[in-house]
């Protein structure tokens, strides 16, 4: 009997419903820094937690005792509490699907060492004669997640992941850096070296950066921009909160927002990717979800509480994010989408920069957040891995500029959309699936 067992036995006594998530995790962290490892950290660690209804009101607590007593301290907790009045119950059981390379053996059995040498790898391939630092991590995470209530539903799910970047910076002459960052759930689809040699390019080529003048021209996005602009500015518009709140800068569902060749969606069966699995954290199956398709606004997501709330059904977007990757026991979900993806276009990176008369390319992101959410205004700063295009061709690498820009404006002046697809994780975000994209009219200014 496991643990999550005996917390709904106990809990029925005293509850009127309950829930129980229990992880196991374990996770390797290294991280570097001044050109080496610095430390090397594993950790092995299990934890509990549950979430209980009694008249109506929902209290929670967590902890690494896997003890069925922790229901006591969330009845406890219940006592000043609220009544939901719109709280209809758990998930029932349902039928989930396989999703392949989502838990590797081999990333179980790695240890430290093992570990090390991938680290080293990151380290050798950014070694440059213009990089002075190198500084980044790897993250390598297993977890055995399982939940259980007193609707029935029982489920486990063993996970693997892998996650590393690399930062290069280079303090000869004006202070320059890049990025490279790559990521999988299975041993055999990561690739550490291209992490360092990404990095290296990217410092390498945004040497020497010239000036350019405030303007308002067609800007490419990489993958790890497009990334930003998804999880910290686009993606909230669509939770059911938002939108039910009339906080969406998109207020109706069925308005075109996007240029006809733009697919956001939520794609959590997509093998091999950080974000894939076959049930969200409360147990509903995930599914394919298009939020926006053809440039039109489809659809929304959300976790229970908040479908109950505004008399909808969950779109299993229940999220317990684990911390640094994977899973976790907090009791209380949030909603998410688990892989907000871009659908890729028919047009190659070369092709898109070959049709660009005047732009820039934008390689990463800094600071990126909404200025007026509900106006879908932001703010944004490129400060190295910029560069210059002209007539079709890249030209020279050019010093920081800031974005400031709308969202709806942005979406429906997006003018070439690359076949580049790769998955990225914003800092401190969900995982990302998105290629680069260029967008017309954009205002940039010199910092």
């Amino acid at each position: 009997m496991s643990v999550c067992d005996d917390v709904i036995s106990f809990a029925q006594k005293i509850s009127d419903e309950s829930e129980s998530v229990f992880c196991a995790k374990k996770t390797i962290t290294i991280r570097i820094t001044d050109s080496e490892i610095a430390e090397i950290k594993e950790n092995h660690e299990s934890s509990i937690g549950v979430r209980i209804v009694k008249d109506k009101k929902i209290s929670s607590a967590q902890s690494t005792i896997l003890d069925s007593k922790i229901v006591e301290q969330a009845v406890k907790n219940s006592a000043n509490l609220a009544r939901r009045e719109f709280w209809e119950g758990f998930a029932g059981n349902s039928g989930t699907i396989t999703i392949q390379k989502t838990n590797d053996p081999k990333i179980w059995s790695m240890d430290s060492t093992k570990a090390a040498e991938f680290a080293q790898i990151m380290i050798d391939h950014t070694k440059h004669q213009r990089i002075n630092r190198i500084s980044g991590s790897l993250n390598i995470v297993c977890d055995d997640f399982e939940i259980q209530n007193t609707s029935g539903l029982k489920k486990q799910e063993k996970s693997t992941y892998i996650s590393g970047v690399i930062n290069a910076d280079s303090e000869i002459g004006i202070p320059v850096s890049g990025i490279g960052q790559a990521s999988a759930r299975t041993l055999d689809g990561f690739s550490p070296d291209k992490i360092g040699s990404d990095a290296a390019q990217m410092c390498v080529n945004s040497a020497n950066p010239g000036t350019t003048e405030a303007q308002t021209i067609s800007v490419i996005f990489e993958p790890l921009a497009v990334g930003e602009i998804l999880y910290f500015v686009l993606g909230p518009n669509f939770a059911l909160k938002t939108f039910s709140e009339k906080k969406s800068c998109f207020p109706k569902i069925g308005e075109k927002i996007a240029t006809n060749d733009l697919d956001v969606l939520d794609e959590p069966h997509m093998q091999d990717s950080l974000g894939a699995k076959s049930f969200d954290e409360e147990g509903v199956p995930t599914k394919k979800t298009h939020y926006i398709k053809s440039g039109v606004f489809e659809s929304t997501y959300t976790d229970l509480y908040n479908a109950y709330k505004e008399k909808s059904s969950s779109t299993g977007n229940a999220c317990r994010p684990g911390i640094p990757l994977g899973r976790s026991s907090n009791p209380i979900p949030v909603s998410a989408p688990h892989n907000l993806t871009i659908s890729p276009g028919n047009k190659s990176r070369d092709e898109i920069i070959r049709e660009t008369k005047n732009g820039i390319i934008v390689s990463r992101l800094w600071y990126t957040y909404a200025v007026n959410p509900i106006k879908g205004d932001f703010s944004c700063t490129a400060r190295s891995g910029i560069w210059q295009i002209q007539n079709g061709k890249i030209t020279h690498p050019i010093k920081p500029v800031r974005i400031i820009h709308s969202l709806p404006k942005l979406l429906q002046n997006i003018s070439g959309i690359g076949n580049n697809s790769k998955t990225v994780l914003p800092w401190a975000g969900l995982p990302i699936t998105c290629p680069t994209i260029r967008c017309d009219g954009v205002s940039i200014s010199l910092i």
